[in-house]
């Protein structure tokens, strides 16, 4: 992403967390995985810029995610209080689940949840993810799955919730969608990719009668191969870029 100027009265930190979460919101919007005004994606701001406070930002409830900017994104603290004057309400079905996450899990920078179509359609199944597509192999021993509980508003949920996460990256939330957690948002991205495109493989792959398993050892040693989640090779870092450059040709409104 370019360098863009921070805005007056914001830590700089703060305006680099904003205008890249904003530019996701947008990214989602492109590749379709929105739900109306519904579903979040998160970033837990620095402690540089919150003097080590747990405040991160989220979307302003009542946008689509291709109205989402900069400066609409809501800065709220872990109970879904608004730290800031901005008048778009807060969906507490979202900041209940990812507050969660931000707090109970050091390294959930960024938190993402998504309804999509075949991500929903898999973790209605019993047997959930199957491990028999390229992609899901490269997810082995990766994926948690926490059992529905109805709408995500109420905050007794949350130990069970980070209980069947543990350390896991990826989750499948039984009857409900998919989720992903990482240190940095664009790794959050490339482990949702991975499991969406898992999804949809598994979704019309499961119309065309009974599917090649992968071997265990096999899936395990693509997962240690895979370079998707790599430090070395940029952690997302690449894929995400490349696909805020594709945004950027199409409206680059949510810099503001």
């Amino acid at each position: 992403m370019n360098a863009i100027l921070p805005k007056p009265g914001i830590h700089p930190d703060e305006w680099k967390a904003r205008v890249e979460l904003a530019a996701c919101y947008r990214v989602f919007a492109m590749l379709g995985w929105t739900e109306m005004i519904y579903n979040h994606i998160t970033v837990r701001l620095p402690d540089s810029s919150t003097k080590g406070q747990k405040q991160f930002l989220i979307n302003p409830f009542g946008l689509h995610y291709s109205e989402v900017t900069a400066s609409n994104l809501l800065k709220i603290d872990l109970k879904g209080n608004k730290l800031d004057d901005n008048t778009w309400p807060v969906n507490p079905a979202g900041f209940t689940v990812h507050a969660a996450l931000h707090d109970g899990l050091p390294d959930a920078h960024c938190v993402m949840h998504t309804h999509t179509t075949s991500g929903i359609a898999v973790a209605c199944t019993e047997g959930g993810l199957a491990q028999n597509n390229f992609y899901s192999a490269q997810l082995h021993g990766l994926v948690a799955y926490h059992d529905f509980e109805g709408i995500t508003i109420h905050a007794d949920e949350a130990p069970r919730l980070l209980k069947n996460i543990g350390d896991k990256p990826v989750v499948i939330l039984r009857n409900h969608g998919l989720l992903a957690w990482a240190k940095t948002l664009p790794l959050a991205f490339v482990r949702l990719w991975t499991l969406q495109r898992a999804c949809d493989i598994q979704m019309a792959q499961a119309a065309m009668g009974p599917a090649i398993r992968v071997p265990e050892a096999v899936a395990r040693k693509t997962t240690h191969d895979s370079f998707q989640f790599d430090a070395q090779f940029g952690a997302g870092q690449d894929v995400f870029d490349a696909l805020v450059r594709q945004v950027n040709k199409i409206d680059i409104s949510y810099q503001n």
